[in-house]
């Protein structure tokens, strides 16, 4: 194979983030990264949120939980958007220097690796509801074959979306969202007509959960402020490829506080409106909307589930991958999307993530989450918004984000600091046990947030704010 060129070698890296995005290299207009983002966000572990939090809240309260929470956090995390789109780089670009080199490349592998999971619950639930579809119409299977085959399937074909990278993500989803969120809106409609609101309105919620109405729905807020953060790391490296600032934050914005709600919000309706039906609780798409519609209408599901798990499978792929290749940009692209399609497989025949879904995604928010607080308060108080490139990109004679070895024991000490204290004194999510009152205002992803920042914010104000910003001499301000 001959040699790639310095300038197709410089044109491939700004599509995979080893090099900041000049803004003539910026293909996505706003639908093109809100469609993509959509698509993204779309699958049915959405259902699986809602059937989860439709359990223990009335059906107001449910509605209430699922968009205040997601959109209040989703504004607050994607405020980095900003300089994405400006500098052209992503999110874990900026964490060199929150984080040091080397930090950036330890918890953009292990973040990355946590975040992999949400596409091993996704590639489960694909493969069940298609095993459901099929017995639907009278296909039987093998479930302990055919289930981790399937899912292995969504895996496979979900890797070919991210090996053609940035365009066939933004073609596929132009398709995809549109349909999908067709496709919900009458999912609604047949959750209305299939059994009386006011039947669904009288729905008690189940107390087992907590003794108190309002542990039970800041319990449910932990889930879906969790949801809201899931998506925080991996928000801010699509941005980069937008045309203009604002675009890139409403964008990304509506994309994961307003479509990903909505269908949480879809997936609990139907949970509720399944219990009134059939009597029990149910996450699968594919049953609920045969029980509450009939077979025929599986085959809306089969559009849901499967176009729905495959996207989010490739923009996944290629999302994460670029995350590690932050850390370790002399990784090949193509190699890291192939490593991740066997280690998601693997995942997916475990089924550990699943088994444990409610756990998962609070531990994994108790990393991310005062990633985001620092992020933020790094953006808009510590930095003002100024940064240096050559320090980022590690040119020569440009060591500013270098701190310590390569660590930068200001941002890791926030971050072990606020994860600690979460699963001490506030809520450990592996025991389920609320252990402060702070909770009830924050929860504890919320906490990790707050904690993050106001650390790091408050480090800066100390003699440690010279370690903080070692690049205020080497800034060029853009």
């Amino acid at each position: 194979m001959a040699s790639m060129s310095h300038a197709e070698y410089i044109k491939q890296e700004t599509v995979t983030g080893v090099v900041p995005m000049t803004s003539k290299d910026r293909q996505y207009s706003f639908w093109d990264l809100f469609l993509s983002t959509s698509g993204f966000s779309i699958a049915t572990w959405c259902y699986t949120q809602g059937a989860y939090v439709a359990q223990y809240l009335s059906f107001k309260q449910m509605l209430i939980n699922i968009f205040c929470f997601n959109i209040i956090w989703v504004l607050v995390e994607c405020i980095p958007v900003f300089f994405s789109v400006r500098y052209g780089i992503d999110l874990w670009i900026w964490l060199r220097s929150v984080l040091g080199r080397k930090g950036v490349a330890i918890l953009a592998t292990v973040i990355s690796m946590a975040n992999f999971g949400w596409y091993a619950v996704d590639s489960q639930l694909f493969a069940s509801s298609m095993i459901n579809l099929g017995s639907y119409f009278g296909i039987e299977v093998n479930t302990a074959i055919w289930k981790p085959v399937l899912g292995v399937l969504c895996v496979i074909l979900g890797t070919l979306i991210a090996l053609g990278g940035p365009e066939v993500i933004k073609w596929t989803n132009r398709f995809l969202v549109t349909a999908l969120l067709c496709v919900g809106m009458i999912i609604v409609v047949i959750c209305f007509t299939a059994v009386p609101v006011s039947d669904m309105l009288a729905v008690k919620p189940d107390t087992s959960l907590y003794d108190t109405a309002i542990g039970r729905f800041m319990l449910s807020a932990e889930g879906n402020v969790a949801f809201a953060f899931s998506w925080s790391t991996q928000a801010l490296v699509m941005p980069r490829l937008a045309k203009s600032e604002k675009k890139g934050y409403w964008a990304t914005s509506l994309a994961y506080g307003v479509v990903a709600p909505f269908f949480v919000a879809a997936g609990g309706v139907m949970a509720i409106a399944m219990f009134v039906k059939a009597g029990y609780y149910e996450s699968d798409p594919t049953t609920m909307l045969k029980t509450l519609a009939g077979p025929g209408f599986s085959l809306l599901s089969l559009l849901l589930v499967a176009f729905a798990n495959i996207g989010t499978q490739g923009t996944g792929s290629y999302v994460n991958c670029m995350i590690v290749k932050s850390g370790m940009p002399k990784l090949s692209y193509k190699l890291l999307v192939i490593i991740a399609m066997f280690y998601v497989s693997a995942l997916t025949i475990w089924g550990w993530v699943m088994d444990n879904f409610g756990s998962f995604i609070s531990m994994a928010a108790y990393i991310q989450g005062p990633i985001i607080g620092m992020t933020v308060v790094d953006y808009l108080i510590v930095k003002k918004r100024k940064i240096s490139l050559k320090a980022l990109y590690e040119l020569k004679g440009h060591d500013a984000y270098e701190f310590t070895h390569g660590f930068n024991l200001v941002g890791l000490g926030c971050i072990v600091i606020a994860f600690v204290t979460c699963v001490a004194f506030i809520y450990n999510p592996l025991s389920g046990e609320i252990k402060s009152p702070l909770f009830l205002i924050l929860t504890g992803s919320g906490y990790t947030a707050v904690c993050g920042g106001l650390l790091y914010f408050l480090a800066s104000l100390t003699p440690l704010r010279k370690y903080m910003l070692r690049e205020r001499e080497d800034i060029e301000i853009v």
